[in-house]
């Protein structure tokens, strides 16, 4: 407006004219900017100038205003402690003064204004007035506080969240990589944001990631985006394991950006594994409970005929005996003798049934104190039967001092029989067969006794569990005999395990109590 005006124009009504048109222009400018409170003071502070924007904003109209001091706009505290005469000082003395504070409408209510102070000067530089614009900001610092207040609570929300949440662009650089992120991948946000989000995933998946990116770009075709998978991520560490993932795609500003979701499926997976197992263990605990059931009802069965056997073998011998002719007597001697030792051994057979079915069902096992030489003596006569006919040779190696044990004499007999019958069986084909039976000290109170074979050996994978219910390296055998002797040994207090023998073959190792151990605990 200014430059409208020709500087050789020294026409006095010319120059009139031109300044009282500025002046008008000046004043529609300023009364037009109704979102602003403009106004003037003099040097002393009195209000000079006042737009309708400082009547909307304040309360007050020009002809109330005009001439008072601007002291009126400022909250009684800010007035007792000197404040508008120190922002006008502080003008005056740095030209500009610019700060967000409160300031009061005339009907007392107070709002958060902008205020701008100018310091005015005129040619000569003498301090004419101060010019102020104020701008009411109340809303909008409340609507920014609300922005804020949202943002923190959706950082809350995100945070507390278990699913680790990572916010990448369409390149697949992270943005953003949450609290539960940090803990799922072992890295620090601040290790992970501006880099691929590849570096989270095994080689070949990261290998491909970028290529699924480019592709989905160019042709709209989702690999991830949109749908839950399952997928493999890898920790700091280089650990890999099983995350869920769900990917969500959002436009900003015209750039699009992909929200992943990801859960740690390890301990699930864990979990899963172990519920697995425990529906194994189930299944055969039900099965040796269905055996334990079934060697019970045969135990109560098996008793009876056992029995009958013995009572005919006894009065065949008897008969026997009450013939005289001379020439069959040494005969009939020698016969007699076997039905004496068939009849002994079918009531040793009753009597480890009933010992048996007494273990199944819980009852009183009988444990005495037993001399363990001859315990292992009687044991060994009924295992060898048929031994010698297969070519094995037996060495005993029994403890240098006699040993009292606390033990179910026919129940360790039982355990003993089985292993050897087991020895025999295992070197059916071997060129070397010897079987050896050992009994010496193992620890503090108590026994132990070995019988080792010479034959093919048992692999270590088997041999870890060789004493589980059904588990068995024969090929029409049960898998129980092996386990009953582990139930028997631990139900002594013992413990019962195998080793691989250096020259080839397996040995068999089983504990038991010495009876004065039993006598100092009865004690």
């Amino acid at each position: 407006m200014i430059a409208s005006q020709s500087p050789h124009d020294t026409d006095p009504q010319a120059v009139a004219r031109g300044d009282a048109m500025l002046a008008e222009e000046l004043g529609l400018l300023i009364d037009g900017a109704t979102t602003y409170a403009i106004y003037m003071l003099d040097r002393r502070g009195r209000v000079t100038i006042w737009n309708r924007g400082a009547e909307r904003i304040k309360g007050w109209a020009e002809a109330e205003i005009i001439g008072r001091d601007f002291a009126i706009f400022y909250p009684a505290d800010d007035i007792a402690a000197g404040k508008p005469a120190a922002d006008l000082a502080r003008a005056h003395c740095d030209g500009r003064v610019e700060e967000e504070s409160w300031r009061v409408r005339k009907d007392g209510s107070e709002f958060l204004a902008h205020v701008t102070i100018t310091a005015l000067h005129d040619d000569a530089g003498a301090l004419r007035g101060f010019g102020k614009v104020i701008r009411d900001i109340t809303h909008e610092k409340a609507a920014e506080a609300a922005i804020v207040r949202r943002e923190h609570h959706l950082r809350s929300i995100l945070n507390t969240v278990p699913d680790a949440m990572i916010v990448m662009n369409e390149n697949g650089i992270v943005a953003s990589f949450s609290a539960a992120a940090e803990l799922v991948f072992g890295y620090a946000a601040s290790e992970v944001i501006g880099q691929n989000v590849a570096m989270l995933m095994p080689q070949t998946e990261a290998r491909d990631h970028d290529a699924h990116l480019r592709k989905y770009r160019h042709t709209g075709e989702r690999h991830v985006i949109g749908n839950v998978r399952l997928e493999r991520a890898m920790r700091k560490g280089g650990e890999t394991f099983p995350i869920e993932l769900a990917v969500g795609e959002a436009s900003i500003g015209g750039e699009r950006i992909f929200t992943g979701f990801i859960r740690d499926l390890t301990n699930r997976h864990a979990t899963e594994r172990r519920l697995q197992e425990l529906q194994s263990e189930l299944i055969h605990v039900s099965r040796v409970s269905a055996m334990g059931t079934m060697a019970s009802t045969l135990a109560h069965e098996i008793n009876q005929p056992l029995t009958a056997i013995a009572n005919y073998l006894e009065a065949t011998r008897a008969m026997i005996a009450d013939g005289d002719d001379p020439v069959l007597t040494p005969l009939l001697a020698d016969v007699a003798e076997a039905l004496e030792l068939a009849a002994a051994q079918s009531l040793r057979a009753g009597t480890i049934v009933r010992r048996l079915r007494a273990f199944v069902d819980g009852g009183d096992t009988g444990f005495r104190d037993e001399a363990l030489d001859l315990l292992v003596e009687e044991a060994t006569s009924l295992g060898l039967l048929g031994a010698h006919e297969a070519g094995i040779t037996v060495v005993n190696r029994p403890s240098p001092s006699p040993a009292l044990v606390r033990v179910d004499r026919i129940q360790i007999q039982q355990v003993l029989v089985n292993l050897i019958r087991n020895a025999i069986q295992s070197m059916a084909a071997s060129p070397i067969r010897t079987l050896s039976i050992a009994t010496a000290p193992e620890r503090e109170g108590w026994m132990q006794i070995t019988v080792a074979d010479t034959g093919t050996g048992i692999d270590t994978d088997v041999r870890a569990r060789l004493f589980e219910a059904f588990a068995t390296t024969k090929e029409d055998g049960m898998g129980l005999g092996l386990s009953i002797c582990r139930t028997i040994v631990e139900a002594h207090g013992g413990r019962i395990w195998a080793d691989g023998v250096p020259s080839g073959g397996t040995a068999f190792h089983f504990t038991v109590p010495l009876a004065t151990l039993q006598e100092d605990t009865d004690v």
